[in-house]
């Protein structure tokens, strides 16, 4: 299988640091151009799941926008400019929690939207976190530390109480990889 081919592109709204729509030009495989593909440009970013040296797994009951009520969600945020994704990683972890971690392992980099762009998510698996100073987080929504069995996160993720996909997706990624 063949890539698309980006022939053009050009800016059709820039909002803010946070949000920009191009509009691309493509072409497929088989030679067809589609004149006005959309394109949505938003930071990257990074999700942790952290485990502390007791074997707890660090995370948030908390209220975003877009969602009814309150979620449990993962550590995360965006990256700063040129900041490579494992220094944002530890970053967030310090800022939001207080925490710091002895062994980091990547889970993997994953496009939010296949079709459409949305920024590159890249995830990470911190164990031996421990706590080292209170947190210095300037995130907008209230958030609740919270610190779950290895079965009180599992029965969380299967209930749905990680009300967005990539939280899911970390959450069922690091399960994996501790399993046994």
């Amino acid at each position: 299988m063949e890539s698309w081919k980006t022939l053009s592109r050009r800016i059709v709204l820039d909002y803010s640091e946070f949000l920009a729509v191009e509009e691309h030009a493509v072409e497929l495989p088989d030679g067809q151009i589609i004149p006005n593909w959309p394109w949505v440009v938003t930071p990257d970013y990074v999700n942790v799941v952290a485990i502390t040296r007791d074997g707890l797994f660090l995370c948030f009951r908390q209220t975003k926008y877009a969602i009814e009520g309150t979620s449990l969600a993962t550590v995360g945020g965006f990256l700063e400019p040129d900041e490579a994704p494992l220094v944002a990683a530890k970053r967030e972890l310090l800022e939001e929690t207080g925490y710091e971690a002895e062994e980091w392992t990547g889970l993997g980099s994953y496009r939010t939207d296949a079709n459409r762009g949305v920024g590159m998510a890249y995830f990470f698996l911190a164990r031996g976190a421990h706590w080292v100073s209170e947190p210095d987080s300037d995130d907008l929504e209230e958030q609740e530390p919270l610190l779950l069995t290895r079965a009180q996160i599992k029965a969380a993720l299967v209930a749905g109480e990680f009300k967005v996909l990539p939280w899911a997706t970390i959450v069922a990624l690091a399960l994996a990889q501790t399993e046994g």
